[in-house]
């Protein structure tokens, strides 16, 4: 697969010559257990240095899946909604905290209390609904049961979702979903990229959120798992600055 990245590396030259700081984090969301795609994900994450932050669904995570991230320092777990399961009336869009419901707040507690049990201090505790689509009352009890940060997709409207809870979102993702899977068109997703880093260097995007490329590891085909080190590669080549959200000191960005 012959990929034209050059849009890309000129908008980071661009970037480069302003002086300009491209924070980078990567989410990787629905890791349960240990399969051939996480120690995939887990080493290419390694050998790009770049740390991935996996969004893990709570009620069906194992003990097998903590014991094979244990001192894996390049990723890191968050929380990935309780059991990944789709709560909307018929006829919306699937989403299990897209709509108030009486139990809504409790499952994103319990899924925090468990990744805290299986993983400790290997948690951030930054909730990430599926299908990234989440209510605005449970947004506001999230910092009341233990959360600091909430991660969607699209730009964030603004640093603070709710009062102590940061929302630091992804703004990548290279799945086909609503063709069935595979990769889509390299140059749309190349494109959008660029025009999202052009509008955080001319302020109709927060430049100060981390730029975030969301993947699905269970789910990925040749195409994917290329496009993906190669993109994560030519960020890090053209100067973004990987980051880990667990590791950095002081409040999240």
């Amino acid at each position: 697969m012959s990929i034209d990245w050059s849009p890309l590396t000129a908008e980071l030259a661009r970037w480069r010559a302003e002086a300009r700081d491209l924070p980078l984090w990567w989410r990787d969301d629905d890791a349960t257990e240990p399969t051939a795609a996480l120690d995939r994900l887990l080493t290419l994450s390694a050998a790009l240095d770049m740390p991935v932050h996996l969004a893990v669904i709570p009620r069906a995570a194992t003990d097998g899946l903590a014991d094979r991230l244990r001192g894996v320092g390049h990723a890191t777990t968050v929380v990935h909604g309780w059991a990944h399961e789709n709560h909307a009336p018929p006829g919306r869009k699937k989403a299990e905290f897209g709509q108030p419901r009486p139990d809504a707040v409790a499952d994103a507690e319990a899924g925090l209390t468990r990744l805290r049990h299986l993983f400790g201090d290997g948690l951030l505790d930054l909730f990430v609904p599926p299908w990234n689509r989440i209510d605005s009352s449970v947004v506001e009890a999230l910092p009341g049961i233990g959360f600091r940060g909430l991660s969607t997709y699209t730009p964030r409207p603004a640093r603070e979702a709710a009062p102590g809870l940061v929302q630091i979102n992804t703004h990548v993702d290279p799945i086909h979903w609503r063709g069935g899977g595979g990769l889509v068109d390299a140059d749309i997703l190349i494109a959008a990229l660029v025009a999202h880093l052009e509008d955080r260097r001319a302020g109709r995007a927060d430049a100060a959120e981390p730029l975030g490329l969301l993947t699905h590891h269970l789910v990925h085909d040749s195409a994917i798992w290329e496009f993906t080190h190669a993109c994560l590669s030519t960020l890090l080549m053209g100067g973004a600055r990987p980051i880990n959200l667990l590791h950095l000191k002081g409040p999240l960005p």
